[in-house]
């Protein structure tokens, strides 16, 4: 395939489904997670469980890196933006992810200095044409942002920009995939493995969900074939009675991931011993902050900051279905009082959020298109 309507050929789909719901054991139900966020709007927004049999569910995780801040690190870079001073940046995802105190457009409504960027390079060229302010970047995202972080730092000190510095919320994915096998919340066979994420890191880092989990994992695309693929295979090794890595997206990820990527991470930002995450509470090792090397554009070494933890509102769910525990349309205040113009959680303002993936593509229940699957 060269074009990307041939990864949605309604044809090609439609005989994929029929090959999965083949390999389907009579009786058995299963249930895949697909770890990343675009993979769930994907499915979504083509209607890719109306083309699976009723015995295969598919459940949304960790995977939107929005999704999992916490509100406390919202309120602290709100702090941040609230100095002297100062000039925040951020993603447009971040905008309205609501903290304890508002979000990042309440606090620039209330006077704060707060900007939206397309990237880290962006926040470092508004450093460089305001050197009487100190510029922050919020930094936010899985692996797969991080190299850009870095790579910006590096820059920054290549440059001298003391001005400019990183209040880092980069998170790492194989220890909430980890939290995910060990919660006994939930009980899965396999997972669609994250693209995005892969490109960076790779496919090895996976090994263990199959070798000590028992579980195979599938690293997808995010085309609609891409994910029907995915499950194929996925379903291909339980009836075969393997647990295996497999790398469906191999014409952008690597087996052993982005070696300068990884690199540059390593250079600059280091393991946090432990880093809370929204719906899984603290995780050990799952986050990346500023080495010593680079504390000058730190913004954590630089300011204050309250680390004051905030509960989630208690109507919000968004921490059941962080952990594919709950359905989005399952939380009691989903398009109702929570809708993408008044948001009570993060799953409902990010681009890869579940909560706003059904709410934009009119999944307002469990119901599935059954006509889609008969042959």
């Amino acid at each position: 395939m060269r074009f990307v309507d041939e990864y949605r050929d309604a044809g090609t789909a439609k005989a994929l489904a029929a090959r999965i719901t083949a390999l389907c054991e009579p009786g058995r139900a299963y249930k895949f997670m697909e770890v990343c966020g675009g993979h769930t709007h994907t499915i979504y927004k083509h209607g890719l469980e109306d083309y699976l049999p009723e015995a295969v569910t598919l459940v949304h995780g960790p995977g939107c890196p929005v999704c999992v801040i916490p509100m406390g690190r919202v309120d602290d870079a709100i702090h941040i933006a609230s100095q002297p001073d100062v000039i925040m940046t951020s993603f447009g995802d971040m905008m309205r992810v609501p903290g304890g105190n508002g979000s990042f457009l309440d606090a620039k409504a209330r006077g704060a200095d707060i900007r939206m960027v397309y990237s880290p390079l962006d926040a470092l060229k508004i450093a460089k044409q305001n050197p009487s302010k100190r510029v922050v970047f919020m930094a936010i995202g899985f692996e797969t942002t991080a190299p850009s972080t870095a790579m910006t730092v590096l820059r920054a000190k290549a440059d001298g920009v003391d001005n400019f510095s990183v209040f880092c919320n980069h998170v790492t994915i194989i220890p909430a995939i980890k939290a995910i096998l060990d919660s006994p919340d939930l009980r899965l066979d396999g997972f669609i493995g994250p693209g995005h994420v892969s490109t960076v890191i790779g496919c090895r880092p996976y090994r263990f969900i199959a070798r000590d989990y028992g579980k195979p994992i599938v690293v997808a695309g995010f085309e609609p074939l891409d994910i029907l693929q995915s499950v194929h295979q996925l379903l291909t090794q339980l009836a075969q009675g393997r647990c295996e890595v497999e790398n469906q997206y191999a014409r952008v990820v690597p087996w052993d991931g982005n070696p300068k990527a990884l690199a540059a991470i390593n250079e600059v930002m280091e393991l946090r011993p432990h880093f809370e995450w929204r719906g899984l509470g603290f995780i050990s090792q799952s986050a990346l902050r500023m080495s010593a090397a680079y504390a000058r554009h730190d913004a954590e070494r630089i300011f204050r900051i309250p680390g004051g933890r905030v509960a989630d509102p208690t109507s919000c769910q968004c921490g059941e279905v962080l952990k594919g525990v709950l359905k989005p349309w399952e939380c009691k205040v989903f398009g109702t009082a929570c809708t993408p113009e008044t948001p009570i959680g993060t799953c409902m303002v990010s681009s890869e959020g579940a909560c706003a993936a059904y709410y934009n593509f009119g999944r307002f229940s469990r119901e599935r298109v059954k006509e889609a699957t008969r042959q």
